[in-house]
């Protein structure tokens, strides 16, 4: 009993000494305490924190500590998975997949792997605007960015609650591939998107794209898979559809949204440029499809549709356009193509 009152004791003047020196050092604080200003500095791997006092000026720097686990490559396209990749070809073009043909005739000039079914990624927005001007739905109508294109969709300049036409909708799906954009149109259509898919899939098998299919409308579902071969055709049907040729074309269009005026360009840089002659195109990226490109240009006077998938670097697949219209000007006059196309 003693013994306790003894600890007991021992910790009460323990504790009476501690708030005493804390009182001690806070009234210190109060009556030294300098003006400070602090500024930070951000970069990427660290956080520069730097303290001015009058009386003794410090530095302190706090390291932001990296992530220590494995960096996690994007995977491979399916054309690498396939060992498409880096195959040699006479122009010496950066991509997997690549075809040229005479829009009037028929006739094949260049093809590079051109029966492989491969994800095409947003050039799915081609046929989504078929589909979607097939449908006759007024363009004038307003439709609005709901929860589920937000849901589905993150990343977005159309925020929720975002009303406009289905004309601008088609719009900004062909010229900046505006993925909520074209899954808003799918799911305006009767019956939502699952009905939408499978006019897709109808009209592919319409044109002749017996080795293609379409799993939704913007593209991002590497399940949307089609051939060179089938793509010169849909490229041959979408260009008789004035608004598709006209919007694909189109370099930038400033839209209010939100009451704040956005301005959206083009994603062929061609098109912006004006270094072709061109009547239609779409551009398209996913990691499973690789850059990936379609145009209908004019050369030499001559309609062609150009295929190129699965290109390499940021630029290549518009640096095989460049290549491959420098080597159609230079084709002699008469020279026969490799084959025609059924």
């Amino acid at each position: 009993m003693h013994l306790n009152r003894f600890w007991l004791l021992v910790a009460s003047l323990f504790f009476t000494f501690a708030v005493l020196g804390n009182a001690s050092a806070n009234t210190s604080k109060s009556k030294d305490k300098p003006a400070k200003t602090t500024t930070k500095v951000a970069t990427q791997s660290t956080k520069k924190v730097v303290v001015r006092s009058p009386k003794t000026p410090k530095t302190v720097r706090v390291t932001v500590t990296r992530s220590t686990g494995p960096v996690v490559a994007a995977p491979p396209s399916l054309a690498t998975a396939l060992g498409l990749r880096g195959q040699h070809d006479n122009l010496s073009l950066k991509s997997s997949v690549a075809m040229v043909v005479n829009q009037d005739t028929k006739e094949v000039y260049f093809e590079k792997n051109p029966s492989v079914s491969l994800p095409i990624a947003s050039i799915t927005k081609l046929m989504t605007a078929m589909v979607a001007l097939d449908s006759k739905l007024p363009l004038n109508e307003t439709i609005v960015i709901n929860e589920q294109d937000v849901y589905i969709y993150k990343h977005s300049r159309l925020a929720g609650g975002t009303a406009l036409s289905r004309e601008d909708a088609l719009h900004l799906a062909l010229m900046s591939s505006e993925n909520r954009a074209a899954y808003t149109l799918g799911r305006n259509y009767p019956g939502g998107i699952p009905a939408f898919v499978d006019a897709m899939n109808r009209k592919a098998k319409e044109l002749g794209m017996d080795h293609s299919h379409f799993a939704d409308p913007t593209g991002l579902m590497s399940e949307n898979v089609s051939s060179a071969e089938d793509l010169t055709r849909m490229l041959n049907a979408a260009y008789q559809y004035k608004l598709i040729r006209e919007f694909s074309t189109w370099p930038d269009l400033t839209m209010v949204i939100a009451n704040r005026p956005q301005k959206f360009l083009n994603t062929n840089r061609l098109v912006r440029s004006g270094d072709m002659d061109i009547g239609l195109q779409k551009t398209g990226f996913i990691n499973a499809a690789g850059k990936c490109l379609v145009m209908q240009a004019r050369v030499n006077n001559t309609p062609l549709l150009l295929v190129f998938l699965d290109s390499v670097g940021t630029q290549s697949r518009f640096a095989d356009a460049v290549r491959v219209r420098d080597w159609y000007e230079r084709m002699p006059s008469g020279a026969p193509p490799i084959r025609r196309l059924m």
